[in-house]
């Protein structure tokens, strides 16, 4: 997946903003908070990062071409790295983006996912289903 289509599905995604920051990364935010990060650019410690559940860390951390997340793992935060291209297939490496912008999203105080026309606990599998549902759809 490359810089355009990750902001072409990252955009597709309801309320989502992105700055370009951190050395020029196209940063994808829900609300204030950080969903996926994509700098391909680099040539070090480049590729696309995503936010993951506790068992889908554990699962997508012993594939090869994606690892532990520069920075936020070592924080301990559940962040992976996909740095090798083709490692996951694109409709899969979509699929853990919404995951990533679910956990986030649910996450974030119930007046601002209000404020945001999001609904109040997004992480509630109905929530979860119509999000990816939708993302295999456009992706298949």
């Amino acid at each position: 997946m490359d810089r355009k289509l990750f902001n072409g599905f990252c955009s597709s995604l309801p309320e989502t903003t992105y700055v370009t920051q951190w050395r020029g990364s196209q940063v994808w935010k829900i609300g204030y908070r950080v969903f996926a990060i994509e700098n391909w650019h680099r040539e070090r410690l480049g590729g696309i990062t995503f936010k993951a559940s506790e068992a889908s860390f554990e699962h997508l951390k012993e594939i090869k071409g994606i690892r532990r997340a520069p920075y936020f793992a070592s924080r301990g935060l559940k962040w992976v790295q996909y740095y090798l291209p083709n490692s996951l297939p694109h409709n899969i490496l979509e699929r853990y983006i919404a995951k990533s912008y679910l956990v986030v999203s649910s996450s974030l105080p119930s007046k601002l996912q209000r404020e945001l026309n999001l609904p109040v606990q997004i992480d509630r599998p109905s929530a979860s289903a119509t999000l990816l549902a939708g993302v295999t759809q456009e992706s298949g």
